[in-house]
């Protein structure tokens, strides 16, 4: 289990989100405006729903901080939301038509609702927003030993950015920035624009993938010792449980295997005492473990499974058959879901680091995350003789 962990609450049209992360280490500088600039980011999307337009998100801070910095306590945070005006003296109407995609099915089943709302309510990405408030804080925490984390899109539909090998990766999370569907290539983004654009006039939706990349990272951080403490599994884990995120990926892992062995893996070449890789095709993990190379991940997002063209269905409370209603949401959510991803791979990654390092402070830390072993044929001794298991038969 993760030293680091948090817990989120609150439905979709309820009167705020709540979030508790625990574990975070005292002497991290966090602020309400450095979160709120995440959670803005959240809400820059073309293809959002009028939700967005309603919207103004802005953390309040309610333990765990004191003059702007953690205290090792868990910290506490409360996110208000608009649209509960709407709801708060309005008799809610029945809802028994389940809609496919959704969790309003299997949610009424796993939980024995008498109405699909609630299952709505909690299901929904407006849940996100307190994911990123807390990867905001874990973002901080790894900026302090100079890890980043950026993200873009790299597809919409069938549209997929070009961008040269040789681009280095803050310039692509720079241009991701510039345009309303986070993507660093500039024709890529128009045509996804004009997509976005035919999939709204169509009453549909549209789905995509999205690239999550970590800088600076040591090599180490992870193990292969223990499946739970695998980095891989942590991290496909995580991003797998954004809402409506179907597949994800370390690095080109499904292009790997339409290649064979000697043009996948990266050789391990030395320059002064010093290794590195002839290439990144494993996305900065091995055996579960970081590389010290960029940690590149990426996640596929279904269409929303909310259309205005209506879906066949079943009316539950007459078992007749009826067509969904539409309930008000995004036509494209992938530019968004990049913000999440973001804050889901800083999360583990934190986790994992204050792991790593242990302490409970930022000042115990620092030391210690400069005298980490090195990739350097000097950090890793060798006996170079021959040794037996020694276990008893």
């Amino acid at each position: 289990m993760s030293l680091l962990r948090f817990l989120t609450a609150g439905e979709s049209h309820g009167p705020k989100l709540t979030a508790l992360l625990e574990g975070m280490i005292a002497g991290v500088l966090v602020t309400a405006e450095t979160i709120d600039r995440e959670l803005a980011r959240r809400q820059q999307s073309y293809g959002s729903g009028g939700r967005m337009r309603i919207e103004h998100d802005h953390v309040r801070i309610t333990a765990g901080v004191l003059a702007g910095k953690t205290t090792g306590a868990p910290v506490a945070l409360e996110i208000d939301n608009q649209d509960y005006r709407a709801w708060a003296e309005k008799d809610i109407p029945p809802m028994t038509v389940p809609r496919p995609g959704h969790a309003d099915l299997t949610g009424a089943i796993k939980y024995g609702y008498r109405d699909l709302r609630p299952a709505l309510e909690r299901a929904s990405a407006r849940e996100t927003a307190a994911r990123v408030a807390v990867g905001a804080i874990c973002k901080a925490y790894l900026a302090e030993f100079g890890i980043t984390i950026g993200g873009y899109v790299t597809s919409i539909g069938e549209v997929e950015c070009v961008l040269p090998d040789h681009l280095p990766y803050p310039e692509r999370f720079a241009l991701a920035e510039t345009n309303d569907v986070r993507c660093p290539d500039a024709a890529a983004a128009e045509a996804m624009h004009r997509l976005i654009w035919d999939i709204m006039q169509a009453r549909d939706t549209i789905g995509g993938v999205f690239e999550v990349v970590a800088l600076g990272l040591p090599p180490g951080l992870g193990s292969h010792v223990h499946f739970d403490r695998r980095l891989s599994g942590r991290l496909l884990g995580a991003l797998g449980s954004i809402q409506a995120i179907k597949g994800a990926e370390i690095g080109p892992a499904f292009a790997n295997t339409r290649l064979p062995g000697t043009r996948v893996h990266d050789e391990i070449l030395q320059e002064d005492r010093a290794l590195r890789r002839a290439s990144n095709r494993a996305g900065g993990l091995e055996g579960g473990m970081t590389t010290g190379e960029p940690l590149v991940l990426r996640a596929a997002m279904k269409p929303i499974s909310t259309t205005l063209t209506p879906l066949a269905s079943v009316d539950l409370a007459s078992g007749q058959p009826a067509p969904t209603r539409y309930e008000r949401s995004d036509f494209c959510a992938v530019p968004r879901a990049v913000v999440v991803g973001e804050a889901m791979v800083a999360w583990v990654l934190a986790g994992e680091l204050i792991r790593k390092l242990g302490g409970d402070s930022l000042a115990e830390q620092l030391p210690r995350f400069a005298g980490l072993p090195g990739e350097r044929v000097d950090d890793l001794p060798m006996d170079n003789t021959e040794w037996r298991f020694g276990y008893e038969e």
